[in-house]
């Protein structure tokens, strides 16, 4: 029996990099896209394992190229991402917003629609969202509407394209690369502070999000589902 086959998109770093080394070691045959070359250097270095790919997910020729090399995919995990679009509606720039489309919501779109012909008809397809699309948190209005528009899409689709599944995972705070433009003390201090309002008192580590994010790419039971996992903090005022 041949062994699945994945492909993590933004799979150099974070959330995408740990779930494409669980796929793996869960005996997966597992590719990862990214557009930057020094990250795809340093994730075959680090797990040569690991099939590297250099495409941006926004662009969808390039993600079909990708895709087409591959040939049938059983397990297709979005995990781009964004930093911008954070800050007070009074100030937020719009043409940053656009970017932070672009980069998000943009690129889980055209990746989709890319990969969607090498898709197994019993395969999935697993986005990655964010609480700011549930949660009333001050300042960030913008990037709410990039994570509602990538979470908004999981029900739709996965009834279009069933059996193929379709399915998000909504993390809250995860100590990633994402968090990088904070100095590293004040990064901890935000964190310690934040785990004391959150009712689980965790803050995500990128393993713990990509466990969940590989028992919904690979349980054949879940599709039209978007998976909270962000430590409670869409229950709690965390302003």
């Amino acid at each position: 029996m041949n062994a699945p086959v994945a492909l993590v998109v933004g799979g150099t770093s974070g959330i995408g990099l740990a779930t494409a080394r669980l796929l793996r070691e869960r005996g997966a045959t597992v590719h990862i896209a990214a557009r930057g070359e020094e990250r795809l250097a340093a994730a075959a270095d680090s797990d040569p394992a690991l099939i590297g790919h250099r495409a941006d997910g926004a662009d969808r020729a390039a993600m079909a190229t990708v895709a087409a090399a591959i040939g049938s995919i059983d397990w297709l995990v979005v995990t781009l991402a964004g930093s911008e679009g954070v800050g007070p509606i009074a100030d937020l720039d719009h043409s940053v917003l656009r970017r932070a489309f672009d980069a998000k919501f943009w690129g889980h779109l055209a990746t989709v629609q890319a990969v969607l012909p090498q898709l197994a008809p019993t395969g999935s397809i697993t986005l990655i969202g964010a609480v700011t699309a549930r949660a009333g948190m001050p300042g960030t209005a913008g990037i709410a509407a990039v994570n509602g528009a990538v979470e908004a899409l999981v029900k739709p689709l996965a009834a279009e394209l069933a059996p193929i599944r379709v399915n998000a995972v909504s993390p809250g705070f995860v100590d990633t690369p994402w968090w990088s433009a904070l100095p590293e003390q004040a990064r901890r201090d935000y964190f310690t502070q934040a785990a004391q309002r959150l009712p689980a008192r965790h803050i995500a580590t990128a393993e713990d999000i990509a466990d969940i994010t590989v028992a919904v790419a690979t349980n054949r039971t879940i599709t039209g589902t978007v998976v909270e996992a962000d430590g409670g903090a869409r229950l709690v005022s965390m302003a």
